[in-house]
């Protein structure tokens, strides 16, 4: 699978672009016929037709994408993704760049919320570094592909060079395909990286067209005061990137003001739709990798579960783009995959229900009078 990104192929854009399409030609969205085929055993089943509702859509999703492999047992796993970025030098977060490195730390020492939650709905964690600006050379349980050390300042210059993102998706893209031959059936994308909700409300402007005000909120919890100066670096950053006359294609969102974590994302969710994976989204940023990925293929969007609506403006923003509904309203921020893992039980839930329950016929229940 990491061939479409290999092989004598230089640092342009253009470059990376065709890379990307010979992998989203193999993207075909979730089965029809086995939606229709699910729908219709739902309403066998000894419920009132519909009354499960969204488990029923949830249920009927599952299949679509499973098809045949629909009963086998689910196997789920969470993916974190850390990498800093070069806009904090602006102050647009509450916290210190040193947290990203601290909470890498606190993630493998099994500390986090994401651990708690992990362990409790038995999902494997794995954390990446694509881009902590720590050296972590060391860390045993760390996944360790370093592009470099953060993105640039995007308030000065593109995050990334067209290698970098280049670098960054084949992480996501490698690591898609290992969870499918690790059998894993739902994954849930995260990540971990202070000032990564500025590069995600730069992302939903570019990609929505809404205004900063509407795409910015308070991160990790900066005051009014700051927040103002976020929206106008955000802003900022949107009018230096983004020619309104000629928008930029999803990989140039993503390469002037993504991130090297969100970059990793967006091509784990490309290819695990390639490989027929359900994908739950976290919050604000891994929705954002979520709506790049289907934007460059639309055929991902089959594979997209909304885990949670996140407290941040921009999140809903790119739900309704992407007309998913989040599984969960929580009122929570704090990213790491808590929103994703936190709803994967319903979606167990769901299948479990299509595979477990009666139908009327089963049970000698007398179903819907006509």
């Amino acid at each position: 699978m990491t061939d479409f990104l290999i092989g004598g192929m230089a640092s342009e854009l253009g470059k990376t672009t065709e890379a990307i399409e010979r992998l989203t030609r193999e993207i075909t969205p979730p089965n029809e016929v086995w939606r229709s085929k699910a729908r219709s055993h739902l309403d066998t089943l000894t419920k009132p037709i519909g009354s499960l509702g969204r488990l029923e859509d949830l249920a009927a999703q599952m299949v679509a994408i499973r098809q045949a492999r629909f009963g086998d047992p689910v196997r789920k796993a969470v993916y974190i993704f850390a990498a800093d970025h070069g806009i904090t030098a602006e102050g647009v977060s509450a916290y210190p760049r040193e947290v990203t490195h601290q909470m890498v730390l606190n993630f493998l020492a099994e500390g986090a919320a994401i651990n708690v939650l992990a362990r409790l709905h038995g999902t494997a964690l794995r954390v990446i570094d694509v881009g902590v600006d720590a050296d972590l050379k060391d860390t045993p349980g760390l996944l360790r592909h370093k592009v470099r050390k953060a993105s640039r300042n995007m308030l000065q210059e593109a995050a990334m060079s067209e290698e970098e993102v280049r670098q960054a998706l084949l992480v996501g893209v490698q690591l898609g395909a290992d969870a499918a031959a690790e059998g894993h059936t739902l994954i849930a994308i995260g990540e971990m990286g202070i000032g990564n909700t500025t590069a995600a409300s730069a992302i939903t402007c570019a990609l929505t067209g809404v205004s900063a005000t509407l795409a910015t909120g308070h991160g990790t919890g900066i005051d009014h005061a700051r927040h103002a100066h976020k929206i106008r670096v955000v802003e900022a950053v949107v009018a230096k990137h983004c020619n309104v006359s000629k928008p930029p294609s999803p990989l140039e969102i993503l390469r002037c003001v993504g991130g090297l974590e969100i970059a990793a994302m967006t091509g784990m969710v490309l290819s695990a739709a390639r490989h027929g994976l359900a994908i739950v989204m976290d919050g604000f940023i891994s929705t954002a990798s979520g709506a790049l990925a289907a934007a460059i293929e639309p055929n991902v969007h089959g594979y997209l579960i909304a885990g949670h609506c996140s407290e941040e403006p921009g999140h809903k923003v790119l739900l309704d783009r992407l007309k998913l509904a989040p599984i969960l309203t929580l009122g929570m921020r704090l990213g790491e995959g808590t929103g994703a893992v936190l709803a994967m039980p319903i979606v167990e839930s769901a299948i479990s229900l299509y595979t477990q329950m009666a139908t009327f016929a089963s049970a000698g229940v007398s179903g819907v009078s006509r």
